[in-house]
């Protein structure tokens, strides 16, 4: 079982979309709240590029790379998880399946989080941005995730809440649930080729047994 984190297990995708907007306010750019909240999921590495485009002076990445870091890292002590975020890790744990985190985040910001969901028993790996040389929608993490699991494809799956999940997933050859607590719809998470989508993990948790998760628990 891959995971997703932000947006996923721990309530933070709107406190990132906040913390980029002003990060490139500060450098000059101004960019609707809409667009940059339709972009997390993606690693910094692609979500600067992806709002502002190639053709322009990178000279101010660095910068406003940094400023979103800053800018986001107040609301650390804030973060709260999604309801039933640690119950579905600890009953996907129960079940003997492996639990692998595949964030996009950065490894102290991984950290964080982690200790934010509370679940460390029901954890048996850990990836994100650092562990690998691009981010999602790039399959690049999920490939280091299975690997880091001990997990084939076939008998593998992610659980995310954007579109660059449901990408990254179909990528690496493995199926993907979305859930809609990111603020990306059912709809999206569909088209972009979720075979299930529910509101949260609590309701994923509560229909564990008659989703496609109990496929690959047998």
């Amino acid at each position: 079982m891959l995971f997703d984190v932000d947006g996923t297990l721990v309530d933070t995708n709107y406190l990132h979309a906040v913390s980029w907007w002003e990060a490139l306010r500060q450098n000059g750019y101004t960019v609707p709240m809409a667009r940059i909240h339709r972009a997390i999921g993606m690693g910094s590495d692609k979500l600067v590029d992806h709002l502002l485009g190639t053709d322009r002076d990178r000279g101010s990445d660095d910068t406003m790379r940094g400023a979103h870091l800053a800018l986001y890292a107040t609301y650390w002590e804030r973060l709260r998880p999604l309801p039933g975020a640690a119950d579905l890790l600890r009953a996907c744990a129960d079940r003997g399946l492996r639990v692998v985190l595949a964030s996009s985040a950065s490894k102290k910001e991984l950290g964080v989080l982690r200790s934010v969901l509370d679940a460390d028993a029901a954890i048996h790996a850990t990836t994100s941005k650092d562990d690998v040389g691009t981010s999602k929608p790039d399959p690049d993490i999920i490939a280091v995730a299975l690997q880091a699991g001990g997990l084939a494809g076939d008998h593998a799956l992610l659980v995310g809440d954007s579109v660059w999940d449901v990408q990254a997933a179909a990528r690496a050859g493995i199926i993907c649930i979305g859930v809609t607590c990111g603020g990306t719809s059912a709809a999206e998470l569909r088209e972009a080729g979720a075979v299930e989508v529910y509101d949260d993990p609590a309701a994923l948790c509560a229909n564990l047994d008659r989703s496609a998760i109990a496929k690959i628990a047998r």
